[in-house]
C-alpha cells in the first residue's frame, strides 16, 4: 500500500498534540471501567482463569496496571478479600466521586451473586456455576468475611482519602507514574492488567518492573488488546503506515498503540524469566500481508492474525 493510499485523518489529529492547548480537546479513551457490570467481569475472568490455572486467586496485595476511568476492578478484588491494592496509570483518569459510586455498586453485585455480565473472550463460564458465579471460590464463607460492615466502611474511607484506611486495608493510586521505583521491589502478590499493555510506550522497561515488583513466587495476569481499528477499519491497520506517519499520529498522546505483536510480547516475557501457567490467543482476519508497511512485511502469519493474548506467568 502506498502512502497516497493512506487515510492521514488520524495522523493529523496527531500533529495537532504538538500545538500547546490542543491535547485537552483530543481526549483519549481510557477504557470502559467508569462501568461496576465491566469491572465486575473483568475481575471475575481473571479471578476464575487464575484458579483454573491453579495458581493464587485472591492475593493479599494487587497491582493493577491502568485501571482507567475508575479503580472498580481492584475495588472488586478488595471485596474478594485483597486488602493492599495499588492502581498506576500514566494519567489520572479517576475520581473519588465515581469509586464511590462503582463501589457501591459492586458491594450489591456480590451481594446478590450476580453471575457475569456478558461472555467475553476468553471463555471462561466452564469456571463458574450454573448461575454463572465463581461460587468455588467465593463461596459464602469467603464471602461473609470479606464484606463485613467494617470492612466494606475501610474499603470506602481508603477510597475517599486515596491512600489508606489503617494498616490492614490500602489503597495508593498513582497517576501518573513512570519509574519502577513507585513501589518497593518484591512487594506485589498479584499483577493484573486488562487491555492496557499494548498501549504502553516502553514494553520492556514495564514488563521489567512487573518482575521487580513481584515477591518471588507471585504472578501476573495479562490480557493484552492487539485491535485498534482507527486507520483503515481492520483491527490491524496500523502495520500499513510507515512509521515516519506512525510518529506524527503519536504525538504528544500520553499512551497509544505500540504496534508489538504477539510474540514480541510473550518474548519479552520470557526475558525477564516469568514461566507461563496459561498463554491464550484471539485471532480474526485483519488487513493482507500485501498492506503491510516495509517494517512490518516480516510478520509471522500468526501475529499477522493474533488480536488478542491472555497470559497467566509466575515470577
Amino acid at each position: 500500500m502506498t502512502v497516497m493510499n493512506l487515510d492521514v485523518s488520524p495522523v493529523v489529529k496527531g500533529a495537532l498534540t504538538f500545538i500547546p492547548g490542543m491535547s485537552s480537546l483530543l481526549p483519549e479513551r481510557a477504557g470502559e471501567t467508569d462501568s461496576a457490570r465491566y469491572c465486575y467481569g473483568v475481575w471475575l475472568k481473571h479471578l476464575a482463569m487464575l484458579h483454573q490455572s491453579g495458581l493464587p486467586s485472591v492475593p493479599t496485595t494487587l497491582l493493577e496496571l491502568g485501571p482507567g476511568r475508575s479503580l472498580g476492578t481492584g475495588l472488586a478484588a478488595m471485596l474478594c478479600g485483597v486488602d493492599h491494592y495499588y492502581a498506576l496509570d500514566v494519567v489520572e483518569h479517576s475520581s473519588i466521586e465515581t469509586n464511590l459510586r462503582i463501589f457501591d455498586e459492586l458491594v450489591e453485585m456480590f451481594q446478590k451473586r450476580a453471575p457475569r455480565p456478558a461472555k467475553s473472550w476468553p471463555d471462561y463460564d466452564a469456571h463458574l456455576d450454573a448461575r454463572l458465579f465463581p461460587v468455588h471460590i467465593l463461596t459464602d464463607e469467603v464471602l461473609k468475611r470479606t464484606m463485613t460492615p467494617q470492612r466494606l466502611a475501610k474499603i470506602r474511607n481508603a477510597i475517599v482519602q486515596g491512600r489508606s484506611s489503617g494498616p490492614q486495608v490500602t489503597i495508593q493510586y498513582i497517576a501518573p507514574w513512570s519509574d519502577e521505583k513507585v513501589i518497593a521491589p518484591g512487594t506485589v502478590d498479584l499483577v493484573l492488567s486488562h487491555a492496557v499493555l499494548a498501549r504502553v510506550a516502553d514494553p520492556a522497561a514495564t514488563y521489567r518492573a512487573l518482575h521487580t515488583w513481584l515477591k518471588p513466587g507471585g504472578a501476573m495476569s495479562l490480557q493484552i488488546g492487539f485491535a485498534f481499528p482507527a486507520f483503515t477499519g481492520r483491527w490491524n491497520g496500523y502495520w500499513s503506515y510507515p512509521e515516519a506517519l506512525w510518529k506524527i499520529f503519536k504525538g504528544r498522546r500520553p499512551f497509544v498503540m505500540n504496534r508489538l505483536p504477539c510474540s514480541a510480547h510473550l518474548s519479552l516475557i520470557e526475558a525477564q524469566g516469568f514461566r507461563f501457567a496459561c498463554k491464550l490467543k484471539q485471532y480474526r482476519d485483519g488487513i493482507p500481508r500485501s498492506q503491510l508497511a516495509a517494517q512490518w512485511r516480516s510478520l509471522s502469519d500468526d501475529d499477522l492474525g493474533c488480536s488478542g493474548l491472555f497470559v497467566q506467568a509466575t515470577k
